[in-house]
């Protein structure tokens, strides 16, 4: 009897790696529409540079290291877009590019590639801005900042409703208000709360179990005191919890543990905050 040794999965369904990429991006677009709508064009070019910066580092370290250039997969483009959609609109487009840089090369390129790495790359490459140049992704503000602005943004810095209730004060917002996105300070990808449904509403029928879990950990709060109540209304509406189990739990995978993890995380939030 012939037996073929192979490594896992061993089941495989009728989805691929760029159709669950593809499945994102499209996911994405509403998102890209509303910041677009809050921040301008600025938002429109910081996405257009961040994926090309991804597909360009993505290419290099397939031939440095001698693997079948994988950018067809979209993986790539996917992690700019996320990446982009993770730091504020005054974030200048060199450290942004960097960002993206160390995500694909470092994070993904050099531990063998996408399912290799052990972080996701783009929250790692918004870590290693933070850790270089934490003024670029930590200043928020409506001040207006041209599409082709390369150096550092002159700005206004105001603070985000995270910020403003780590000062034990609550956000001036209304719940609605934040629900759309109005008046609210944030990264350019999480501050429209309905733009985020719609997109979760491509996933209704494509593993929609991971985003429910994380939710589910998360509404915990609601049976404690008044204070955590708002605690948690703020955090869904601010963008913390619905960017996250849209994109970052959907990306990573659809295994029962990985749920098991999200949950857990979502009450961990909540404790954390």
């Amino acid at each position: 009897m012939n037996l073929t040794v192979s490594a896992a999965p061993h089941i495989r369904g009728k989805d691929n790696t760029r159709r669950l990429m593809l499945d994102v991006l499209i996911a994405l677009a509403p998102a890209l529409i509303a910041a677009v709508c809050f921040y301008g064009e600025r938002a429109l070019v910081l996405t257009v540079i961040s994926v090309a910066a991804c597909v360009v580092c993505e290419a290099l370290i397939c031939l440095v290291m001698r693997r079948p250039v994988s950018v067809g997969d979209l993986s790539a483009v996917v992690t700019g877009v996320l990446l982009a959609f993770s730091v504020p609109h005054s974030c200048p487009y060199w450290a942004l590019v960097a960002g993206d840089a160390f995500a694909i090369i470092v994070v993904k390129g050099l531990v063998g590639g996408l399912g290799q790495n052990v972080f996701n790359p783009a929250l790692a490459g918004r870590a290693f801005m933070m850790l270089l140049w934490p003024s670029t992704i930590t200043r928020y503000g409506y001040t207006y900042v041209a599409p082709f602005e390369f150096g550092t943004a002159d700005i206004v810095a105001s603070s985000t409703p995270l910020q403003t209730m780590a000062r034990s004060t609550l956000p001036d917002v209304s719940i609605f208000d934040m629900f759309l996105g109005n008046g609210v300070l944030g990264c350019i990808g999480e501050v429209c709360n309905l733009a985020l449904l719609i997109g979760l509403a491509v996933f209704a029928l494509l593993g929609a179990a991971l985003p429910v879990c994380e939710l589910a950990g998360v509404s915990l709060g609601i049976g404690y005191p008044d204070w955590l109540q708002v605690a948690f209304l703020v955090s869904a509406l601010a963008g913390v919890v619905a960017y996250n189990l849209l994109f970052v739990t959907r990306v990573e995978g659809k295994s029962y543990l990985f749920a098991g993890a999200s949950a857990v995380g979502g009450m961990a939030a909540l404790v954390l905050l």
